[in-house]
């Protein structure tokens, strides 16, 4: 997958010394990344690194001079604050962080001066940092021990002109799912590595396989993976409709038809399924079937049901935190599997939510655009009636690593509703929608790749 650009504005006054905390530091972003809009027309061919931009203040003609670079313990016992000292404001900068032992930043102004920089004493935590003077910006490179797991995070100091870079320490399984989204940035292809002020030779396991793996990734700018994922399965029926039909039967048959849809119009394009029969295949494993294919888009498709005979009409949902009771219901039951058939059940708890919304932004981003889409076509073209796109917390979905949606075709406990569904015309409705809004998001993606 090619992790797409995507930056952030913050007004300064905004920022206050309590971000030092991750949990409020999520509170925080979440707002504001989820307000963010994706906008594709702006992806280049060099949109496959991602990075946090924030634009701290007005452009500036005046000088910038980088006086020194110093690193403490952060005061909660946390994790370290690096501090860039610096003799005015930048005008923005970026930050990701590809690896766990490896954060990289790109300042902006008009002009910066690092004669004379004092760099600090490293340990073992924090191992070297290095500066690369680009055309028009500056490199940073910090490389930390691969014994320590941090999140990292930078902000304006709100009572100096200094740059911090908070490091929170926190779980393997967090850092893993916040570092798996960002590409290294390889400042070498634009550089000419005599300007490169060296502080030392990289030395880092992953730091040497950064160019590799920029080129691997870098390759890869086409749409042609999508994985087809029908819910349920095997001794998992799903929900039981009118006359005892089960949804995995029927979301099945419209899987394969969307495939071969797939397969006709777009014979470039790879289908994947987690499952091909009448077999179960557990939440887990569905979306390590997807990552092992190195899918582009994951969907998951499901048939919906009511207590009431009533309730009508499709949904298309994204990852993230429940915004309805109607929406927590259905992911409660889409989720429920699990328990029957593991000793424990997995629990997306709202930390793990948080936690991906701020690592997967790209993702849930162009999820929500896809949702859309979709939903557009299910309103417009199959005339079906829209109950929305919504966000909730279901664990195939975060299973996936890449966009990725589920969608409730509809309720098998309306009869009529039933009926459509398990038709051949109305299997043939449902999954010429969703191809529909495939083929339109591979034409609007790869145009934006050249």
């Amino acid at each position: 997958m090619d992790p797409k650009q995507h930056s952030y504005s913050f007004s300064e006054s905004h920022l206050t010394t309590s971000l030092l905390r991750i949990l409020p530091l999520r509170r925080l972003l979440l707002p504001l990344l989820l307000a963010v809009t994706f906008f594709f027309g702006n992806v280049s061919p060099q949109a496959d690194i991602s990075s946090f931009e924030r634009s701290i203040g007005d452009f500036s003609n005046d000088s910038l001079h980088l006086e020194r670079i110093s690193f403490v313990p952060r005061s909660d016992g946390m994790g370290y604050v690096i501090r860039f000292h610096q003799s005015t404001r930048l005008d923005s900068f970026s930050l990701i962080q590809p690896a766990s032992d490896l954060i990289q930043l790109e300042f902006f102004h008009s002009n910066i001066d690092t004669l004379g920089i004092e760099f600090p004493t490293y340990n073992e935590d924090i191992q070297e940092v290095r500066l690369y003077k680009l055309e028009n910006s500056y490199g940073v490179d910090i490389y930390l021990g691969q014994q320590l797991k941090v999140i990292s995070n930078a902000y304006p100091d709100v009572q100096s002109k200094d740059l911090l870079v908070a490091l929170t320490y926190s779980t393997t399984r967090e850092v893993e799912i916040f570092t798996q989204q960002f590409l290294a940035r390889n400042w070498y292809l634009s550089l000419n590595p005599n300007n490169a002020l060296d502080i030392l030779t990289p030395t880092t396991p992953s730091a040497a396989n950064l160019d590799q793996e920029y080129k691997q990734v870098k390759g890869k700018l086409r749409f042609d993976t999508v994985i087809i994922d029908p819910g349920h399965g095997g001794d998992d029926p799903g929900n039981i409709g009118y006359r005892n039909i089960e949804e995995k039967g029927v979301v099945l048959s419209i899987s394969k038809k969307l495939g071969s849809y797939i397969e006709e119009y777009l014979p470039d394009v790879k289908v994947i399924y987690t499952r091909e029969t009448d077999r179960y295949v557990d939440l887990e494993e569905r979306g390590s079937i997807a990552n092992r294919a190195e899918g582009d888009l994951f969907i998951s498709i499901h048939a919906d049901g009511w207590t009431s005979s009533s309730v009508y009409g499709s949904s298309v949902f994204f990852l993230g935190l429940h915004r309805s009771d109607a929406a927590f219901e259905v992911m409660k039951r889409e989720n429920s599997v699990f328990t029957t058939h593991s000793e424990e059940l997995f629990n997306l708890t709202e930390e793990d939510l948080l936690i991906y919304e701020l690592a997967h932004s790209g993702y849930i981003a162009t999820s929500e655009r896809i949702a859309y889409m979709i939903e557009d076509q299910f309103r417009t073209r199959a005339n079906r009636k829209s109950r929305g796109v919504k966000q909730a917390g279901f664990v195939v979905l975060y299973q996936a690593s890449m966009p990725a949606v589920l969608i409730e075709t509809g309720f098998l406990s309306n009869p009529a509703e039933q009926r459509f569904l398990t038709s051949d015309y109305g299997q043939s409705i449902i999954a010429s929608a969703i191809f529909r809004a495939i083929r339109d998001y591979k034409i609007e993606y790869e145009k934006n790749q050249n």
